[in-house]
């Protein structure tokens, strides 16, 4: 309403991307707002909103779950690596990770779907996604997950842990194979 107000264009994205970085605050994130379009002018895309807020694109954490699924422990080493090398903190991406996993979970039944707090983009490809993934996937994903958010402030090499926690996920459908057979 304010965008409009003001005769600016803003992706839903965008604006629920500040909706998250105000983390509710509705003073926080007119301030966010405002600085966004000092920054980025009468357009606010959902690009330059990632990028001027310092938000790692989810994007990555819908490519660690295909290469998950392919079993792809190289590309979601190099990915991480390409995280790391842009400037991100290993636990933020390991909680960003476990997000994406509660919201994956959340996307495999129509009655909770209502409790993903994304832009329609997102719900979108959260929804896609949701289908290729078996439940017990997903639960046990968070489970290394949760691990290594505990373990992260005792670790000594923290990029080791995390890269840890992307081979095991990364081994998640052997394991589960094995389990079942």
């Amino acid at each position: 309403m304010i965008a409009a107000k003001e005769g600016i264009t803003a992706d839903p994205d965008a604006l629920h991307l500040i909706g998250q970085k105000a983390d509710g605050a509705m003073r926080d994130a007119l301030s966010i707002f405002d600085q966004l379009v000092s920054f980025c002018g009468n357009n606010l895309t959902h690009s330059a909103v990632l990028e001027n807020l310092n938000v790692l694109d989810y994007d990555y954490y819908f490519k660690v779950v295909e290469n998950a699924l392919r079993q792809d422990i190289p590309a979601n080493l190099l990915l991480f690596n390409d995280v790391i090398e842009k400037g991100f903190d290993g636990h933020q991406f390991v909680n960003g990770l476990a997000e994406h996993f509660r919201n994956l979970l959340v996307c495999k039944d129509p009655r909770t779907s209502t409790l993903l707090e994304v832009g329609e983009t997102a719900e979108r490809n959260y929804v896609e996604q949701a289908k290729k993934i078996e439940q017990q996937f997903a639960l046990r994903a968070l489970a290394v997950l949760s691990k290594t958010d505990v373990e992260y402030k005792a670790a000594r090499n923290h990029r080791l842990l995390v890269e840890m926690a992307l081979m095991q996920i990364s081994s998640l459908l052997t394991e589960l194979e094995k389990k079942n057979n």
